[in-house]
């Protein structure tokens, strides 16, 4: 087994410069909406899947799907980062 130690202070000296660009990270209503829809479908089929019924984890489940076309409607519309409907005035 070596000794050798590996050190956190010899990264790349041609490390990419990331702290000026915007990311995107979804900070949006449509991605609000659609993650907050989405996580309401997961609680309903969780908790039909612990009482074993059927016919509610089907339903959470199309409300998970039925999450992610809002969502997509939204930013269709305008509501996605750098949409129409939005004032971006920065963070």
């Amino acid at each position: 087994m070596s000794k050798t130690t590996v050190s956190a202070s010899k990264a790349p000296a041609t490390a990419p410069e990331t702290h000026g660009t915007d990311l995107g990270h979804g900070n949006s209503p449509a991605a609000w909406t659609c993650v907050i829809v989405m996580l309401v479908g997961a609680l309903i089929s969780s908790i039909a899947f612990v009482i074993a019924n059927t016919p509610i984890f089907v339903a959470g489940a199309v409300v998970i799907v039925a999450g992610l076309i809002v969502g997509w409607a939204m930013r269709k519309a305008g509501f996605g980062v750098g949409g129409s409907k939005l004032k971006n005035s920065g963070h």
